[in-house]
């Protein structure tokens, strides 16, 4: 059985006799991190720990396959959720410290979170307190507040996207198919997870209607809240359900409680499933009237001082063990393997037999090599704490139909529209608006 704390402490003896020094004006790139193992994948990302070489610090890295999103055109889902992530960062958020990219991938270098996505815990059949999701309620309350003041609509909450720390505190993970709405803007696609997305999504699709707003994550946090606490979701919803079906589901199916809750817990919950967003609650101020959350300090909440109901071991790694023998075994451009394989990719450049790729292709590849952002926050960080040299360096599941990989309770659903003119890369290249 794999033993995290034992595993960490040899890792740290073992690296810590002599630290590689990196020059503070180069790029962050793969070199300057050690890969220890991975613990996750998406439709079109693995992630995985790793340790930074130079100050021993460690993080999840996410990486992407720079080939297979221009071919499911997924790049500008990659290139939102960076412009979101190096513009935010909260105590409940799993944050973004750097960002880059070679040949072959795009690197996102993140929070490292160890205790495991409540989904996991779901699937280990871990039976959640009354007490733990309320503590949950309320870190979700602040994250959702701070992500609407900087108008980001999340559109994914799920128990598959709230990370836990070893302490047991909950961070919101994976904005792929988050947003940005300002000034009074509506969003209308059909973008979420189908069990958790609110009826009015699903409405502005079937009428057009005049869209959604920031109340549809405050529904996703009523689905997620009540599945913890229960074991399963307040509505039957599957991937292969059509929208109409389910519209006609929000308006003739009641949700119903468990009867042992308590009635204050009981009327939150109502009142975040609620299906007419106009009537829901959705916003720290709602949420600090109700009569479950009264006692609540949320200064204490934010820092982290109020005792989650569920710690995680701390004995182990809270992820299913086969992504690394996946890794290992399985994969084809294994990371490990990454320097040598892009050594002798580039002693071939020159060679015609090398190009494989299409020239409509090789041309998506070229642009997301141009577009790609890179970040670096710390030394954003030093930046802001005094003159220094450092700065800021450059300013993943749904159904086949959608181009994305789902299981069936399990569908992520991409977004088209192109809120920022960003994000409009390719357009020369690619046969469709918004591809890449």
């Amino acid at each position: 059985m794999f033993h995290w704390g034992k595993w960490k402490k040899r890792m740290g003896a073992s690296s810590s006799s002599k630290r590689p020094v990196f020059d503070e004006k180069e790029d962050v790139n793969f070199d300057h991190f050690q890969i220890l193992r991975a613990i996750g994948k998406g439709s079109f990302g693995k992630v995985c720990i790793v340790q930074k070489r130079d100050t021993e610090k460690m993080y999840a890295m996410k990486y992407m396959n720079k080939q297979q999103c221009v071919e499911r055109d997924e790049v500008r889902n990659v290139f939102r959720e960076l412009e979101i992530l190096q513009e935010i960062e909260h105590v409940f958020l799993v944050n973004l410290w750097y960002s880059f990219q070679d040949e072959e991938d795009m690197f996102m270098v993140v929070d490292l979170l160890l205790g495991g996505d409540l989904r996991y815990h779901l699937q280990q059949n871990v039976q959640f307190s009354e007490d733990a999701v309320k503590v949950y309620l309320c870190e979700m309350t602040l994250a959702l507040d701070y992500l609407q003041s900087q108008h980001i609509i999340h559109r994914d909450i799920k128990p598959d996207n709230i990370l836990l720390d070893e302490q047991g505190h909950a961070h919101l993970t994976d904005f792929n198919i988050a947003t940005i709405i300002k000034d009074e803007e509506r969003a209308t696609a059909l973008a979420g997870t189908k069990p958790y997305m609110a009826p009015e999504i699903f409405q502005s699709f079937v009428s057009g209607g005049t869209g959604y707003a920031f109340e549809v994550d405050w529904w996703s946090l009523g689905v997620t809240a009540f599945e913890v606490l229960r074991g399963w979701r307040p509505y039957e919803i599957h991937a292969t359900d059509s929208v109409e079906s389910l519209m006609q589901l929000f308006s003739t199916v009641s949700v119903q409680y468990c009867p042992t809750w308590p009635k204050d817990l009981v009327s939150l919950l109502r009142k975040l499933l609620t299906v007419n967003p106009e009537h829901r609650y959705s916003s720290l101020a709602h949420m600090q009237t109700a009569s479950c959350l009264s006692d609540v300090n949320w200064e204490a909440v934010y820092e982290k001082k109020v005792d989650a109901g569920f710690v995680p071991n701390k004995g182990r790694l809270h992820c299913d063990p086969t992504f690394e023998l996946e890794e290992m075994i399985l994969e084809s451009r294994p990371l490990h393997k990454k320097k040598k394989r892009l050594a002798k990719s580039r002693s071939r450049d020159n060679s015609k037999d090398s190009q494989s790729e299409s020239d409509y292709l090789q041309e998506c590849l070229d642009v997301v090599q141009q577009e790609f952002m890179i970040f670096n926050r710390e030394k954003l960080k030093k930046s802001q704490e005094g003159p220094s040299e450092g700065g800021a360096e450059g300013e993943a599941d749904a159904d086949d139909d959608l181009d994305v990989e789902a299981t069936e309770d399990d569908e992520t659903e991409l977004d088209p529209e192109a809120e920022t003119s960003k994000l409009d890369i390719c357009g020369s290249v690619c046969s469709s608006t918004g591809s890449c």
